[in-house]
């Protein structure tokens, strides 16, 4: 699959008052410096007086010293402290979802690769969620679009269809790619590739989307191992 390239990202966190124009602020204050948003989250609620809330910000087009010039200078902020882009340290994500059993055994076979490309700077991380039911997993499938920096879908089961096959082709559509275990249903038509063997099925997810990997899912589309 083709391979982003990668941008230079200053990262916060940084308390502050828990207001209904907290957030205005801190976006005006990164277009005052150029920055673009690409992640914002609160981490947590700081009780006290005033209560506060605990943000974390990652911000492209800027330095970490803009950044944190930028932040400091509004008054509701009580504290700021410079992190890591989260795909400087957790990476890439794939996500796994379906039954236990399967799930395990996917989860196996990603993590063992993961870390022979994790050792050569590398960053990907693995994410395993066991469902049970139709309405679960398609909803499952259908939040991987707005998880973080999630790039590839293993489904891992003995028998999807229905919505779960929908949802399958609505996550394609917006650029993540789905590997699915061979297994009974429709899902194996609506997928990008089919294999047969979890702990293979997880070991080539980490590949297709590892930059330390030749292995091209583009090429693979449609296949069944």
């Amino acid at each position: 699959m083709p391979r982003r390239r990668t941008i230079e990202t200053a990262a916060i966190r940084f308390d502050v008052v828990d207001g209904a124009s907290a957030m205005s602020a801190v976006i005006a204050a990164v277009v005052s410096i150029g920055g673009r948003i690409r992640a914002l989250a609160t981490v947590r609620r700081i009780d006290g007086e005033p209560p506060l809330i605990r943000i974390e910000l990652e911000v492209e087009g800027v330095t970490d010293a803009a950044l944190v010039g930028a932040i400091e200078g509004l008054a509701d902020v009580r504290a700021v402290h410079l992190t890591r882009a989260l795909d400087r340290v957790f990476g890439k994500r794939i996500i796994v979802v379906g039954g236990g059993a399967q799930v395990a055994q996917v989860a196996l076979g990603a993590v063992s690769e993961a870390d022979r490309h994790n050792l050569r700077g590398e960053r990907i991380s693995v994410d395993t969620i066991p469902l049970v039911g139709e309405e679960p997993i398609a909803a499952a499938v259908r939040a991987v679009a707005d998880l973080p920096r999630a790039r590839l879908l293993v489904l891992a089961g003995s028998i999807m269809g229905g919505d779960i096959s929908v949802a399958a082709d609505e996550l394609r559509a917006v650029g993540i790619p789905i590997i699915a275990l061979n297994m009974v249903g429709s899902i194996t038509e609506h997928v990008d590739l089919v294999v047969s063997d979890p702990v293979q099925a997880g070991t080539m997810a980490v590949m297709a989307v590892a930059d330390t990997a030749t292995f091209d899912l583009e090429r693979q589309r449609g296949r069944r191992y």
